[in-house]
């Protein structure tokens, strides 16, 4: 997943195409640990987050994937694991992603 992140071509080029990658840009990923995203409202009225990682093992994935990200040369500003963070965001663009890895389906 740091690989995709890195490589993902996401910013426009000159000619207005997402053809450049934050490693093409030069620029740094804001990571925020935020377990409640995944939340399964499939069923029900209220998120059931049994597949959730559990906290320990979580707090290793995310150190793991910052890590990655630093060996692919991305700067990397990171949240604090279990903290309770206000985060202020201004989306420039009308493109929204989701990344998911078929790997950790399944795999808490």
């Amino acid at each position: 997943m740091a690989e995709k992140v890195s490589n993902l071509r996401v910013f426009e080029d000159e000619a207005g195409k997402m053809n450049r990658s934050v490693l093409d840009e030069g620029g740094l990923v804001l990571s925020i640990p935020q377990f409640t995203l995944y939340g399964n409202t499939q069923k029900g009225r209220r998120p059931n987050f049994m597949e959730a990682a559990a906290p320990e093992q979580a707090k290793v994935y995310y150190r793991r994937f910052n890590e990655l990200l630093a060996e692919q040369n991305v700067h990397v500003e990171t949240g604090v694991f279990g903290a309770d963070m206000d985060i202020s965001l201004t989306n420039d663009g009308p493109v929204t992603l989701i990344l998911d890895s078929p790997k950790s389906q399944g795999n808490g």
